[in-house]
């Protein structure tokens, strides 16, 4: 399947007074000191008269470990924005996937410049959208430059606000992977059991995307081979198998997380984020993995 690229046209917006969107950006890069991963959450609503904007930032060094980063949190939407990312005083962000993005934050001391997206799936479902694609992507931080790939996420849903009202069960033991195989492209894979997120994201999903093409899962199997007690009454996942099947034949990975890092725990769930690093064994041949692991239990 050949890369499918973005639209030149910017896609309306469902007109309702009750509507989400968010852009996700997962990176991970390389220089002589070794490996960053970088990941932004870019979240904005509408519900009635008020209008919301919401960013969430994580930065791991592979020597250093866990970064802390200025700018997670809510912010005022004062441009009414749910179209692009609302501009805040710590994230700046221009451009548009179909043409390549640029990541500005000046109080973290980096920019992530982004080559235009291609699409490796899309999903719709009653006025919804939902965009997984990736690039290529040079991260700036102080004062060094990684070379690397980005995994981009769009999620759009009408009648519907997280950063307004509250549902029960939204999330349910979401487990989302976003890795850079080494030699041989980008690997995104998520499994969740969240009955209102099913329709438009799919309970198993994901792709491959080889040398820059795109290889669609036929058949997708994720499964947990390992757990860690959480600060509470459940477990985090920490290592995964994967097995798929795709127009080039049958693919399998080994996953675990080598460095987690609890974001927020409520008793009965959490969510965290971690480091993750495997093996991917492709068309006979073995490749190594690395990249981030987004946690909601």
């Amino acid at each position: 399947m050949e890369p499918v690229p973005f639209s030149s046209d910017i896609p309306s917006l469902p007109d309702t007074s009750l509507l989400y969107v968010s852009d996700y950006v997962s990176f991970v890069g390389e220089d002589a000191q070794g490996r960053v991963a970088f990941a932004l959450d870019n979240n904005r609503g509408r519900d009635g008269e008020a209008w919301q904007a919401e960013h969430f930032v994580v930065l791991h060094d592979e020597r250093q470990g866990w970064v802390s980063l200025k700018g997670s949190g809510s912010y005022e939407n004062s441009t009414h924005e749910l179209q692009t990312i609302p501009p805040s005083s710590f994230f700046h962000i221009e451009g548009m996937p179909q043409t390549g993005l640029l990541i500005k934050s000046t109080p973290n001391h980096l920019s992530l410049s982004i080559q235009p997206i291609t699409v490796r799936l899309a999903r719709e479902h009653d006025g919804g959208r939902y965009w997984l694609g990736s690039a290529a992507a040079e991260l700036q931080w102080k004062g060094r430059t990684l070379q690397g790939r980005v995994i981009y996420e769009y999620f759009m849903m009408p009648e519907f606000n997280r950063l307004s009202r509250t549902y029960w069960g939204l999330w349910k033991h979401f487990q989302g992977l976003y890795l850079v195989v080494e030699g041989l492209g980008d690997l995104y894979v998520h499994s969740q059991e969240s009955d209102m997120m099913a329709p438009l994201v799919g309970t198993v999903s994901g792709f491959l995307a080889v040398q820059g093409e795109t290889t669609p899962f036929q058949v997708l199997q994720v499964s947990l081979l390992d757990h860690r007690q959480a600060w509470g009454l459940y477990r985090w996942p920490s290592a995964w198998g994967l097995n798929w099947v795709n127009q080039s034949g049958a693919g399998r990975a080994q996953l675990e997380i080598y460095d987690l890092k609890t974001m927020g725990n409520w008793v009965i769930g959490g969510f965290a984020m971690g480091v993750i690093q495997g093996v991917v064994h492709y068309n006979g041949q073995d490749y190594h993995a690395y990249g981030l692991a987004e946690l909601i239990m």
